[in-house]
């Protein structure tokens, strides 16, 4: 099979697999186009109240395959910020389940998702320094967002892996799950999510990234939506709540406040 981004839906969870084992799933220039497209219909899909990022088999990413990066190194930077940058502002909870190596252009896109939970054994590094490439300021906020400034440092300065035990103290991952255990607890934590509002989530999300000019919008959206209805009156009847609202053109707009001037470059390490 050609290296590609598989997807499928079920129960309010859309799940896109990294797939290129013959290369530990490194991102190739035809997999970083595609990524955009695919977020924005299942952005679109009314089903997705949920998304999941995770590589084929044992093995998360291991970067970008840079082979097929041979071109003007600009242009394979910028591929992998749009990539980067469309899974930071997909309006929906995303998750990154990491197993094995999540190196280089795989860090930057577990970083990107909302949450990460990981297996015992997973490792994790950014590598742009083993390469000589200026890491994004985009994607060098992220990190520092996640992990604070001396060890996004750490990982920047030194391009050294660092294992879950460690990604786990700083940050970097949510929760660390043991061997075998990771896809149960993946599916057990979606489920929760897709009960939840969406309402709240794309909200929170937004506020989470820095928004400042979105407070009007969510306050409208609120006040037109039967979620906080619903909400109490399921839970003075005991029962699970049945959440209608849904994200329209309007609610997907960017959720990164910093997205519209994000700088056109990033590192794509191996």
């Amino acid at each position: 099979m050609e290296p590609q981004l598989l997807h499928s839906v079920g129960d309010g969870v859309a799940t896109v697999v990294i797939h290129h084992p013959a290369k530990r799933n490194a991102m190739t220039a035809d997999m970083w186009r595609a990524l955009p497209p695919l977020l924005d219909g299942l952005a679109a899909d009314p089903d997705v109240r949920v998304l999941v990022l995770t590589g084929e088999g044992g093995t998360f990413c291991a970067g970008a395959d840079i082979s097929t990066l041979r071109g003007s190194s600009d242009e394979a930077q910028g591929l992998a910020v749009h990539a980067e940058e469309a899974l930071a502002a997909f309006p929906k909870p995303t998750l990154a389940a990491i197993r094995g190596y999540c190196v280089g252009g795989g860090s930057q896109l577990a970083a990107a998702c909302d949450l990460r939970f990981a297996e015992e054994g997973a490792r994790f590094g950014v590598t742009p320094a083993n390469l000589g490439i200026v890491y994004a300021a985009s994607a060098t906020r992220r990190l520092v967002s996640l992990v604070g400034p001396a060890t996004a440092k750490y990982l920047l300065f030194s391009g050294e892996l660092i294992d879950t035990e460690r990604a786990l103290r700083t940050g970097l991952v949510d929760e660390v799950l043991p061997e075998g255990e990771l896809d149960k607890r993946v599916g057990e934590f979606t489920r929760v999510l897709a009960a939840r509002s969406l309402l709240t989530q794309a909200s929170a999300k937004e506020f989470a990234h820095g928004r400042t000019d979105r407070d009007a919008y969510w306050a409208e959206q609120a006040r037109g939506s039967d979620d906080t209805a619903e909400g109490v009156a399921a839970f003075l009847e005991r029962r699970p709540p049945r959440f209608t609202w849904r994200t329209t053109p309007a609610s997907t707009a960017t959720t990164e406040a910093s997205t519209a001037t994000a700088p056109p470059s990033t590192a794509t390490t191996p």
